[in-house]
């Protein structure tokens, strides 16, 4: 009489669980690798939580937003306190025969740009453009469009503006040629990453 030997068999499914058990959950689930090249998130949110991005490019009869801020005491924290609108309402190239400004264009044009500014956040919202408003095209790198303080008639949009409160007047810029960009830069963000607003000028 032959001798059988009968040989366990352990079912499929509790095979697979032992085997599952014994792998570790990362080697079944693909994750993907951190990327080595991008910064922390402590480094993106340095400007108190955040960072100030490049604002709207807008063109004659546009409007767009941009926000206002404040450094704190210690002159390196940014805090974001209000929102202002603005709307192109012209911009048109003049001679210094049609505007007060005493004297010709260092930079080679002038450029008369019409805006209305409108503070539609909840604080004061200080606007200063002067000495911070740069042109560029594609031949020439940023440079500074400002003419002398008080040039030109129009109504100063160099204020502090409360809540709901509007202004509408232009500015006569030096550009260095028709067409181009002119752009205003006057965050007080150091981690700013461009100006609150640009303005695509006309070619002609």
């Amino acid at each position: 009489m032959r001798a059988y030997i009968r040989r366990a068999r352990v079912p499929a499914v509790l095979l697979s669980a032992v085997l599952l058990t014994g792998c570790s959950s990362d080697a079944l689930t693909a994750r993907p690798k951190p990327d080595a090249s991008a910064p922390p998130a402590a480094e993106k949110d340095a400007s108190a939580g955040k960072v100030s991005s490049a604002g709207p490019v807008l063109k004659v009869g546009e409007k767009g937003e941009f926000e206002t801020g404040e450094l704190g005491a210690d002159g390196e924290t940014y805090q974001v306190t209000s929102r202002m609108s603005v709307e192109v309402v012209g911009a048109e190239y003049v001679t210094p025969d049609e505007v007060d400004v005493g004297g010709g264009p260092e930079n080679g044009q002038f450029v008369k740009l019409s805006l209305t500014l409108k503070n539609i956040g909840d604080a004061p919202a200080r606007v200063m453009t002067y000495g911070v408003m740069e042109w560029q095209d594609t031949d020439t790198a940023a440079q500074d469009a400002s003419t002398p303080a008080g040039s030109g008639d129009g109504r100063a949009l160099d204020a502090t503006y409360r809540p709901g409160q509007s202004a509408t007047g232009y500015l006569v810029l030096d550009v260095g040629r028709k067409g181009g960009t002119v752009s205003y830069n006057g965050s007080e963000d150091p981690n700013a990453q461009g100006p609150l607003f640009s303005v695509a000028l006309p070619e002609s």
